[in-house]
């Protein structure tokens, strides 16, 4: 196998460390742990891996919410070790995770993101996001969070 060889797969129990590790080092407010084995079990079809020479260095993780009027496929989290920042590795899962939420016939996918992260905010719209609205205090230290939609083909 080449040692650059890069796939997208499911996430699975045995990935949560090296998910973690990912976590902590992207995130000034990691998820837990236990947060990351409970959405495994939940919404298996919606967690995937980026491998390379088939070690993980980004995930990304999901979910569907209904309004009752429509379904929206919902980005949850993504973290890409700084190493592989900047080389398609986000581009990719965010496109899996997308194809999954239009197999399930979701209308659309929204996510939060930070106001101050403004890096993701431009990888966000070079993928199609548009922004939605604010949440006013939405994080822990009452930062606000801009939330991006993107509407899905049918």
């Amino acid at each position: 196998m080449n040692p650059d060889t890069r796939q997208i797969r499911r996430a699975r129990p045995a990935d949560v460390p090296a998910i973690m590790a990912i976590e902590r080092e992207c995130f000034v407010e990691p998820w837990d742990e236990e947060v990351f084995v409970q959405t495994l079990q939940w919404t298996p079809f919606h967690f995937f891996v980026a491998t390379v020479g088939g070690e993980i260095k980004g995930f990304v993780v999901g979910c569907l919410e209904s309004t009752g009027a429509a379904l929206y496929g919902h980005v949850s989290n993504l973290g890409i070790t700084a190493a592989y920042r900047r080389k398609g590795l986000g581009k990719v899962l965010v496109a899996r995770l997308e194809r999954q939420f239009i197999l399930e016939r979701a209308d659309g996918v929204l996510l939060e993101v930070r106001v101050s992260n403004t890096d993701a905010q431009e990888f966000y719209h070079r993928l199609g996001y548009d922004e939605a609205f604010l949440l006013a205090g939405y994080y822990s230290n009452g930062e606000d969070a801009l939330v991006m939609m993107k509407e899905l083909p049918l």
